[in-house]
């Protein structure tokens, strides 16, 4: 018998990737795992490419409406994108191939908030799910399933799918069982019932995935590793604004506002985030606890030195150096590392009622306060929002992070109007820069422009950011809630779009 299939019935079909693609047909709906380039599947996506590829050599049209939980990687999202196999894509993407043909056109992008891709899904805004193809480490009898090393929406798309092609990956750790909690007493309006979360550390579901042995028409067997992304050790930059951060928390603690140990913190990706992490461990801050989304080498290393004593999240996403850092450890980590359904881990009631600190990137912000952290000059997409709306919009605190410049100084990240808007001035509380750092609580826009151009903005910049802004006052006197020049406003991008900065 398979170690990791002890299912008779699932063990019987077994076959290969090229053989479960047949299952998909033209004009699918597919839900693949995956979030941030963790328990993404690695052998059905270029298996399906490759058949699209063929489809499309005969004449023959081939594309299907991709989801997931979150980004994947180069094999899954750069396979499919490449065979021009995706004609519609949600809820997030980072894969520059397919980010390019979302900007010109060929691919319909949904970019939705994490925390309503699977209630959306429930109510049927997105159609029918044809096909689900899900990552786990073990099958059990029964249709139980030992997850891998992120969650995600897979719950959802087991549940929802008319057809499961489940793949088996050898070198996800079978010890992983026991590091899942997978909430699934959900229903739909008017039928929901509060959710019985009241602190990160709970257990409040079942370490297993469930499916309907049924639905299941083929199991694919792999060894494939994540698409573990290493991370630069932070710079100058990112430790400026990891200071500023930290600096904050303690004045909010000496206030009276949290307590010593902190509140519940959620941090998002990258090397900024990594460095605000590195901070709160040389602190004097201990026994923190995470509610977010992804765990990072950052967060191993506040697990390890004791300073985080719990991490609640839907996935990892460790570099190489953390993958075996973990491996090596998982033992000690089980019990102090719960990974959650993205429904719950992005759950805006949970965030709100927990209490949540919430730090995130931006690609700008303008002066009075309005955030862009999805577009590149108004109209190209990077990314996506994410999870940033989920946490921001109910935290308790937001922080939203940024170098002051871009293309070696040639653009600033403070603006006097937000070529696109994803977090409105309604919603955000903190901007830093490695400038300083705009607390932006309890201030009118008149106020809020000040402190944000004087605390954050380059000083290449901040002077024509007053100008602008004393200009855009005097110019409509019966209009000084949120004075704005439009035409010149929109100036600075056009400006930078004209020059080829990005």
């Amino acid at each position: 018998m398979n170690s990791r299939i002890t299912d008779p019935v699932l063990l019987s079909r077994v076959m290969s990737a090229a053989e479960a693609v047949q299952h998909i047909q033209p004009g699918d709906n597919v839900g693949m795992s995956g979030f941030t380039g963790a328990g993404y599947p690695k052998e059905v996506p270029t298996a399906l490419g490759r058949r699209v590829v063929a489809a499309h050599e005969r004449g023959e049209e081939f594309q299907i409406g991709l989801w997931t939980g979150a980004s994947t990687a180069p094999d899954a999202d750069g396979v499919l994108a490449e065979a021009r196999a995706i004609s519609s894509r949600m809820p997030y993407n980072s894969d520059p191939t397919l980010r390019a043909l979302i900007n010109a056109g060929e691919v319909d992008y949904v970019d939705a908030h994490l925390s309503h891709s699977a209630p959306h899904m429930w109510f049927g805004f997105y159609g029918r799910l044809n096909v689900a193809v899900v990552e786990v480490t073990a099958v059990l009898p029964g249709g139980m399933l030992v997850p891998s090393s992120s969650i995600g929406n897979n719950k959802t798309w087991l549940d929802q799918a008319d057809k499961v092609i489940l793949e088996v990956n050898h070198w996800q750790p079978r010890e992983f069982e026991g590091f899942h909690d997978v909430y699934y007493k959900t229903a739909l309006p008017p039928h929901r019932v509060p959710i019985p979360l009241d602190d990160p550390t709970d257990r409040i579901g079942d370490p297993y995935l469930r499916v309907d042995p049924a639905k299941v028409v083929a199991v694919v067997e792999t060894r494939a590793p994540d698409r573990n992304s290493d991370f630069t050790a932070p710079d100058a930059v990112s430790e400026a604004i990891a200071g500023h951060v930290l600096d904050f928390l303690r004045h909010e603690v000496a206030a009276g506002r949290m307590p010593p140990e902190l509140l519940p913190i959620q941090s998002g990706v990258g090397n900024v985030a990594n460095a605000v992490l590195a901070g709160l461990g040389s602190s004097e801050f201990t026994d923190l606890v995470a509610f977010t989304e992804v765990i990072q080498d950052g967060m191993l290393d506040l697990l390890d030195d004791g300073t985080l004593r719990f991490a609640s999240a839907t996935s990892f996403g460790l570099s190489s150096a953390g993958v075996k850092r973990f491996m090596d450890g998982i033992d000690g980590y089980k019990g102090r590392i719960l990974l959650r359904s993205e429904e719950i881990s992005n759950h805006p009631e949970l965030v709100r009622r927990l209490g949540v600190i919430a730090m995130n990137g931006m690609i700008e912000a303008d002066i009075y306060g309005h955030v862009n952290s999805t577009h590149v000059m108004g109209s190209a997409v990077m990314n996506g929002i994410g999870g940033s709306g989920d946490f921001a919009r109910n935290a308790y605190l937001n922080f939203f992070v940024s170098p002051s410049t871009a293309k070696n100084g040639a653009i600033s990240s403070i603006v006097p109007m937000a070529s696109h808007v994803d977090h409105t001035e309604h919603d955000v509380h903190v901007i830093v820069t490695e400038r300083g750092l705009a607390d932006l609580r309890g201030l009118s826009p008149h106020d809020r422009a000040r402190r944000v151009i004087a605390s954050c903005a380059h000083p290449s910049y901040a002077d024509r950011l007053t100008d602008y802004l004393d200009r855009a006052i005097a110019a409509r006197p019966t209009a000084r809630h949120t004075p704005h020049l439009l035409g010149e406003a929109l100036s600075w991008h056009q400006r930078y779009l004209d020059t080829g900065s990005m």
